[in-house]
């Protein structure tokens, strides 16, 4: 997909403010003429972290849910890393658990601020790293225009400063981090991350095991990688976090519709340099229409905001892409992975939503919370080529059954 940014239209019928429309071009103007958008390439690994006990069982949820395979597992100084794959030319996964439960950084500390995010304060999705050309100069570039970056120093995680590296501080609107690496991700000795370390023989007897569910239900072929990343943010801060997130990388704004039924909207920004999605997934911003301050005159639904009020601005779901085609007996891939799962005793917020006939669709569902990530997975099977990333019915649905599962209720924190 290749075209003038400058004269696109962006799609959908959230109205953005005058400040955005005149921003917008000129962070596209901005990143072209600073070089920006040759020294930054396709996303190339997305990062989470998961509590010290974690590590192994979600790298197994993992194997189940998604396609992503262990290749290598590394010691560092304060951490231990496992680096997964689905595809060569997909992003890599890159896991890491802090070696004690105690260790401090920004991420315990912003997890204690939110009442749903507290009884696991090291878990938390970190962002994505770009393939990048020149470090120096991309860094010097971006600082130029107010982006700061972690030196050593900065950070008690030195994975931050490996060289190779360069990652932004987290973001005040998101909390997610854009890092950008010069190195081969599917050369995993190639990271630096530590000292190469192997799964026991039981850990590794139980991946294998993991493995062949998803070969022998048929299941695994169906899973292509990863169609996009959603992240939730204040209703305030949408604008922010879209420009914010547009001036570090090379994608752009696709468009932004208006769920009137949950009183939010979905913002969606593309690569225009890649032919497959899944070779550098779009970013998803959610945002609620109005804070909820204001909201508490029409009561309106609002379960993006309070989601960001409960678990703090942070990565909601990542979305799997299933492969577009019947299974047999009226029923659509989609619908065979999700009762597939069911069966295995993964559950879900709600029944599959969309509908997939003679026309371009989408059907969509979404997992519950992971206990070991926090993370909804989403899976979408878009239907005789549909190019969009929702329709507002299903977005209605999934939303108003992530709302559901996602209350806090008082005084039940720290039981």
């Amino acid at each position: 997909m290749s075209f003038d940014l400058m004269s696109y239209e962006p799609r959908g019928d959230k109205k953005n403010s005058d400040f955005f429309g005149e921003y917008l071009p000129k962070i596209y103007e901005r990143r072209n003429s600073s070089g920006i958008a040759e020294l930054v390439g396709p996303m190339r690994a997305i990062v989470m972290q998961v509590e010290a006990s974690a590590l192994f069982n979600t790298m197994a949820e993992l194997y189940v849910m998604t396609p992503y395979r262990h290749s290598a597992s590394y010691l560092g100084r304060t951490h231990k890393f496992s680096v997964m794959h689905s595809h060569a030319d997909y992003p890599a996964l890159i896991l890491m658990a802090p070696l004690s439960d105690t260790f401090e950084d920004f991420i315990p500390r912003i997890n204690r601020m939110y009442p749903l995010a507290r009884k696991t304060p090291q878990t938390r999705y970190v962002g994505e790293i770009f393939a990048a050309t020149d470090l120096n100069n991309l860094s010097k570039t971006l600082e130029d225009q107010n982006i700061r970056f972690e030196y050593s120093g900065d950070t008690e995680n030195p994975f931050y400063t490996l060289d190779g590296f360069r990652f932004t501080t987290p973001s005040d609107f998101t909390c997610n981090r854009v890092g950008y690496s010069t190195l081969d991700f599917n050369d995993t000795d190639s990271l630096g991350l530590g000292e190469r370390v192997l799964l026991s023989d039981t850990e590794q007897a139980r991946l294998d095991q993991a493995a062949a569910f998803s070969t022998d239900s048929k299941i695994a072929p169906l899973m292509l990688g990863i169609d996009h990343l959603a992240t939730r943010v204040l209703a305030g801060e949408r604008e922010d976090a879209i420009l914010e997130f547009l001036t570090m990388v090379p994608y752009y704004f696709w468009g932004a519709y208006n769920i009137f039924d949950m009183n939010s909207s979905t913002n969606v920004n593309r690569n225009p340099n890649v032919d497959d999605d899944k070779k550098s997934p779009a970013k998803v911003f959610t945002a609620n229409n109005t804070p909820s301050f204001v909201n508490s005159f029409a009561k309106l639904p609002m379960p993006t905001e309070d989601f960001v009020r409960n678990f703090g601005r942070r990565l909601h779901h990542m979305a799997v892409e299933i492969l577009d085609g019947d299974h047999g007996a009226g029923e659509k891939n989609v619908d065979f992975v999700v009762n597939t799962l069911k069966d295995e005793g993964v559950p879900f917020l709600a029944h599959v939503v969309g509908e997939c006939k003679d026309d371009p669709n989408l059907k969509q569902i979404f997992s519950k919370h992971s206990k070991n990530t926090l993370l909804i997975t989403e899976y979408i099977e878009r239907c005789h080529k549909y190019d969009g990333f929702f329709t507002k019915d299903n977005v209605a649905a999934l939303t108003a059954a992530a709302g559901q599962d996602e209350q806090y209720q008082h005084g039940h924190v720290f039981d």
